[in-house]
């Protein structure tokens, strides 16, 4: 299985990197490194995660307000729609698509 982002999704998680690496140096890269994971995991169990709607799905990081909001594509390929800040407004995820 592969994936992909929309484009506004990949600024998301730049941006949620550079933040927590500006806040205390080295935190970015854990969050890189906990967001690759639950990529990993994303891409072993694509329906393993909650339900969002009928297409939608989501996985939520454990150590940062994060969530990946996903969509299983046909062909084996997860898109990424965004990555969620948790205590942002509930469906402003929504304008990414």
């Amino acid at each position: 299985m592969t994936y992909r982002f929309l484009s506004p999704a990949l600024s998301e998680a730049t941006e949620a990197a550079e933040f927590y690496n500006g806040q205390v140096p080295g935190l970015g890269a854990d969050f890189v490194e906990e967001f690759d994971a639950a990529i990993d995991l994303i891409l072993r169990f694509p329906t393993a995660w909650a339900s969002l709607s009928k297409e939608y799905r989501h996985y939520n990081l454990q150590r940062f307000p994060y969530s990946i909001i996903y969509l299983i594509k046909e062909k084996n390929q997860i898109l990424i729609i965004s990555v969620f800040h948790q205590n942002r407004k509930p469906l402003s995820w929504q304008q990414n698509l």
